[in-house]
């Protein structure tokens, strides 16, 4: 149970000393039992330009989110400022080689934290980043732990994870220990050999979304090219959605009449 304080202006992080000074000098009220006070919290949206899509040498490992939370802490003009949810990265285009960071930070109704980070430029690498202000919701979401799109990986409802590049029920970085096309097969029409020990996987990754020959996070995915329109994405994933029932109808017809 909590105490809610009504002000006359829009109450700032000092005017809480008042309250905190008013509950230890208060007889009726025992201090170690109270919270400490604070100010109702609201999300503020930005985004962050001029940031390499692919910040290492090899140019082929993406910038994750940990690794811009990493600069983010490394930063002194984020001190004091949390994250709402991790960091949504996306490339500018399908040829560019740079990236804009979604970020949902917390804030108060007067949004002092975004006002204070609007603007602001900082290094990374040898890279200038620069915040902006962002509507709230940059496009559909894509879960990274069951890989499909329109919910985040916090809300995601499946129990375990998904590999990005086999839809296989194992995380993507395991993929090479766990995932089938790596596993000899002397079944197979053509025997499948088993991908050796320290190598990549070489094969053909299959889309769970698209079904198109590439994992399902790749920038050439329709879903990709598509993520700042919701209404396709809807859409989309209504029509799946009936095919596969008209298919699972289909297969009990089938079934009943033999």
């Amino acid at each position: 149970m909590g105490i809610v304080i009504v002000t006359n202006k829009v109450a700032q992080q000092s005017n809480l000393s008042i309250i905190d000074q008013y509950i230890k000098n208060s007889n009726d009220i025992n201090a170690l039992q109270v919270e400490d006070s604070r100010l109702p919290k609201s999300k503020s949206y930005l985004k962050i330009i001029g940031i390499p899509f692919y910040p290492h040498s090899n140019h082929q490992e993406k910038l994750s989110s940990s690794e811009v939370e990493t600069i983010l802490k490394q930063n002194h003009i984020f001190n004091n400022i949390s994250l709402a949810s991790k960091p949504c990265i996306i490339k500018i285009s399908p040829k560019s080689d740079m990236a804009i960071v979604w970020l949902d930070i917390w804030d108060i109704q007067s949004s002092q934290n975004m006002k204070l980070l609007i603007n602001r430029c900082f290094n990374v690498g040898n890279y200038i980043a620069t915040i902006r202000g962002a509507n709230m919701n940059p496009g559909v979401p894509q879960c990274k732990n069951c890989w499909k799109w329109g919910h985040s990986t916090f809300s995601c409802c499946i129990q375990g994870a998904k590999c990005v590049k086999c839809n296989g029920p194992h995380k993507s970085e395991h993929h090479r220990e766990f995932g089938w096309c790596c596993k000899a097969n002397a079944k197979t029409n053509s025997p499948r050999l088993e991908t050796k020990k320290g190598e990549p996987c070489s094969h053909t990754f299959k889309c769970s979304n698209c079904k198109g020959n590439h994992q399902a996070d790749s920038n050439i995915c329709p879903f990709w090219r598509h993520h700042f329109n919701r209404e396709w994405h809807v859409k989309k994933y209504t029509e799946i959605h009936e095919n596969r029932s008209q298919s699972i109808h289909s297969n009990v017809n089938s079934a009943s009449k033999q």
